[in-house]
């Protein structure tokens, strides 16, 4: 049976971090792999999460997390794609990147082009821009998230969903605000608490299905 080929592309909130062990979530907890047992078994949900990843930034203390280099073998390992699921801008927003929310959201821009303009597709691109979670104020009394994560960044990831939600509308694509389904964990307060997988898998799930059932 071909299955749908659906592919979420983002950073360690894609990937399943776990602000309270600094591991990973597990199979039953992740919203990714919770995505896929909502879609059901004509869906095959594809994880690219990336910790650290950023959209078009390169990082000066770690390789490859620029998901603009990354992402042409990350789309063609996965052809045919029918459905990707972007959420990245978190990592955008640490201080050393010098971004403002405006960048960011450019950089975002620059993903939704490249990926549309590739020869990926089972049928016409389809894509839905996730807002990332808005980083929690609590960020700042960790010492190590603090320091890594830089002034100003719980300010920058505030201004994101509006950005997102126009830039969305512009580029014609689905758009989701995480924010209505989740909020920090209150470790670090920039992932999500494990506790809300379930109900953004739910929306997530929901604005997958109603996007591909449009006929092109």
């Amino acid at each position: 049976m071909n299955k749908k080929h659906i592919v979420c592309y983002g950073d360690s909130n894609t990937w399943g971090y776990d602000g309270k062990t600094g591991g990973r979530l597990d199979d039953d907890s992740r919203w990714t792999r919770l995505l896929q047992e909502k879609l059901g078994p004509d869906c095959l949900v594809m994880e690219e999460g990336l910790n650290g990843r950023t959209t078009v930034f390169e990082d000066p203390l770690e390789e490859g997390l620029n998901g603009l280099t990354s992402l042409v073998p990350v789309l063609r390992s996965h052809a045919p794609v029918d459905l990707m699921i972007l959420m990245l801008g978190t990592n955008d927003c640490k201080a050393r990147f010098s971004a403002t929310p405006h960048d960011i959201t450019q950089g975002l821009r620059r993903l939704v082009l490249k990926a549309r303009g590739m020869e990926v597709w089972r049928e016409a691109p389809r894509l839905i821009i996730i807002a990332p979670m808005v980083m929690g104020e609590g960020l700042y009394k960790v010492p190590e998230v603090a320091a890594s994560m830089g002034p100003g960044c719980v300010e920058k990831s505030r201004e994101l969903p509006g950005l997102m939600l126009r830039l969305s509308q512009e580029l014609g694509c689905a758009f989701l605000d995480s924010n209505v389904s989740v909020v920090p964990n209150t470790t670090d307060f920039m992932h999500i608490a494990q506790e809300c997988s379930e109900a953004l898998a739910r929306k997530v799930a929901e604005a997958s299905l109603k996007l591909l059932a449009r006929t092109n």
